[in-house]
């Protein structure tokens, strides 16, 4: 979890008991959470918009024809199959 291991975790803590007291710690970890579930959920909801999206633009157009590059003259040239 980006790149913090369990003993400078326990360091913050501390820490943040020290600074703000017992009576916020809690109450500040509450809103760190909510604020993380949102923004999961945000990110979510953003990834799923975008692949929908991408599916309904594949639908309505189908990929173009391939090309191939014609070695001798340098142009494109409709590949025959």
């Amino acid at each position: 979890m980006f790149g913090i291991g369990p003993m400078e975790i326990l360091l913050i803590l501390v820490v943040a008991l020290i600074i703000l007291g017992p009576e916020k710690v809690p109450e500040i970890g509450m809103k760190v959470g909510r604020a993380v579930r949102a923004l999961r959920k945000v990110t979510s909801d953003f990834s799923a918009q975008v692949s929908k999206e991408m599916k309904e633009e594949e639908n309505n157009h189908p990929p173009a024809k391939r090309l191939k590059n014609d070695t001798q003259t340098g142009k494109s040239v409709e590949r025959r199959r």
